[in-house]
C-alpha cells in the first residue's frame, strides 16, 4: 500500500510549543524507520523521484500555509525544526533557545543566506542568521527575505 501524500511531523514553534507541521510527502514511508531522527542530506537515498521534484521546486512545503494559518507558523521566521534536534541542539549550542522566541516561518533568513543544514555544525551557522533576524525582524526585512525567497524558488536553488 502506497504511502500518504500528506505527511505530519512534530515541530518546535513560539516559545517551545510543539505542533504539528504538514507537508507534501518527498521522502520513504519508511525513511526513519528505526525510529530516530534524521537530516536530510545532499543527494538523500530516502527522497522518492516525485519527492525530488517537488523539493526542487518547494511543492512540498506548500502546506505550511495551514500552519500559518492555524498560528503556529508565520511566512518568515526560524525554519521550525524537530523536538528531537532541539533537544539536543539546546544542549549543544549556547542560545539556540533564543531562536524560539518568534514564530518560526515557511522562509527565513538562515535558509536564504546558508545552505541547507545537515549537521550540527550547520545548526550552529544557521543559529547566527536565525538570531540577527530576532533581533532586527520588522516588516521590510520580512518583505525582503520574501522577496528573495521568490527569486529562489524560481531559480530552484538551495533545494535538498
Amino acid at each position: 500500500m502506497p504511502a500518504p501524500i500528506i505527511y505530519r511531523q512534530k515541530r518546535v514553534g513560539l516559545n517551545n510549543s510543539v505542533f504539528e507541521v504538514m507537508k507534501f510527502r518527498s521522502m520513504i514511508a519508511d525513511a526513519e524507520k528505526d525510529g530516530v531522527a534524521k537530516w536530510a542530506e545532499k543527494n538523500d537515498s530516502r527522497v522518492t523521484k516525485v519527492g525530488s521534484v517537488i523539493r526542487k521546486y518547494r511543492v512540498d512545503e506548500l502546506l505550511q500555509i495551514f500552519n500559518v494559518l492555524r498560528g503556529d507558523m508565520s511566512f518568515v521566521g526560524p525554519r521550525p525544526e524537530r523536538p528531537s534536534f532541539v533537544e539536543k541542539l539546546s544542549r549543544d549550542i549556547p542560545y539556540y533557545k533564543e531562536r524560539h522566541t518568534v514564530k518560526p516561518g515557511i522562509t527565513g533568513w538562515a535558509q536564504l543566506c546558508y545552505e541547507y543544514g545537515a549537521s550540527s555544525e550547520d545548526a550552529l551557522e544557521k543559529l547566527q542568521y536565525d538570531l540577527y533576524y530576532v533581533k532586527n525582524h520588522n516588516m521590510l526585512f520580512d518583505l525582503l527575505i520574501l522577496l528573495q525567497t521568490a527569486e529562489v524558488v524560481l531559480w530552484k536553488s538551495g533545494a535538498r
